[in-house]
């Protein structure tokens, strides 16, 4: 994926995800790292439920200085099946 640096804001695009709820875990993960996250989004994705093409998008933006850092995370947990692409066990514990 390739990284978009916003000079002017001082934002960098890590990540494109489609639809919130995607952007939303990544963003959870960002953060679970303490590393700030903004989210970038056309208004009527959410309000009409869209998650494909650029109405979709939700860009999942950090601050320059941590874009590396962020980077190597979101790296780290899609090649390792990490925190991010992790789905939960729905399995109660203690049932057979």
């Amino acid at each position: 994926m390739s990284v978009q640096t916003d000079g002017n804001i001082g934002l960098t695009t890590v990540y494109v995800a489609a639809g919130m709820l995607h952007a939303m875990v990544i963003r959870g993960a960002l953060e679970s790292a303490g590393i700030p996250v903004m989210l970038s989004y056309e208004p009527l994705g959410p309000t009409y439920g869209l998650t494909v093409g650029s109405i979709g998008q939700v860009r999942v933006m950090v601050p320059n200085e941590w874009a590396d850092e962020a980077q190597d995370l979101l790296a780290a947990d899609l090649t390792t099946g990490g925190a991010v692409t992790e789905t939960p066990d729905l399995e109660e514990e203690g049932s057979e």
